[in-house]
């Protein structure tokens, strides 16, 4: 048997009907479907209103083949291998729910206590797609309501194999993506007309200080010559007597 389905089994059995002679067994071998499938969809039975779609043409079998298996039933069809290898991931990079195994099962409540403590700007629909989790149960443990909360223990979902490190960095860096951009709290360059306007009430500041101080000079100077000439005249007095 043949280890991969074609593109649409049912559109292609459809069409294998109607076009060929082969026979049910091998229909059904081809597009992986119950022979008893392939005979309600000769029936009319399944399948209503679908469209047949030509393996041909999409370049899934070839016409040699198809002639060679209504000759011999005991042929078994095989796809043609495709000429360029198309990826196994959906559309999108969207992915399927993650299998986890029954073995690491009990280990994701603390998988996920992990990821609610060391990354809290990671979203519930991120953590499910880490750990294969429902959002419930993501609940629960973020609000202590888990039925055994007391007994969980935060284990990195890297080391217990629930995800791999790429996928964990991935998720956390498109969170941070989505966060706010944060106020820049370092220095900034000021405003041309701030800055000016400062220096001039510095320079200001410093000539108001500067004729301040030379008022106060000029003061002890008069007070200081006053002193010098009341001394004098007392000396002068005491030598006319």
């Amino acid at each position: 048997m043949s280890t991969a389905a074609p593109l649409m089994p049912k559109a292609t059995a459809v069409w294998l009907l109607d076009n060929t002679a082969l026979s049910f067994d091998q229909i059904a071998d081809f597009c992986k479907l119950h022979p008893l499938e392939v005979k309600a969809i000769a029936d009319g039975d399944s399948a209503q209103g679908i469209k047949g779609l030509d393996p041909i043409q999409t370049g899934q079998l070839s016409r040699e083949q198809i002639t060679a298996a209504e000759a011999d039933s005991s042929i078994v069809l095989k796809l043609t291998a495709p000429k360029v290898a198309a990826s196994n991931e959906p559309r999108g990079g969207k992915k399927g729910p993650r299998y986890t195994p029954v073995s690491r099962r009990q280990d994701r409540p603390n998988a996920i206590l992990w990821l609610v403590r060391n990354h809290p700007e990671l979203k519930d629909a991120q953590i499910m797609r880490l750990v294969g989790t429902t959002k419930s149960t993501i609940a629960g443990i973020r609000d202590r309501t888990h039925w055994n909360a007391a007994n969980l223990a935060p284990m990195d979902p890297v080391t217990l194999g629930l995800c791999s490190q790429i996928d964990l960095d991935l998720e956390v860096s498109r969170a941070n993506k989505e966060k706010p951009l944060p106020t820049a709290a370092g220095a900034t360059l000021l405003p041309a007309s701030e800055t000016t306007a400062r220096k001039e009430a510095e320079e200001a500041a410093a000539a108001e200080a500067q004729q301040k101080s030379n008022e106060d000079l000029d003061v002890s100077a008069v007070f200081a010559k006053l002193k010098q000439l009341g001394g004098k005249g007392e000396h002068d007095d005491e030598d006319d007597e």
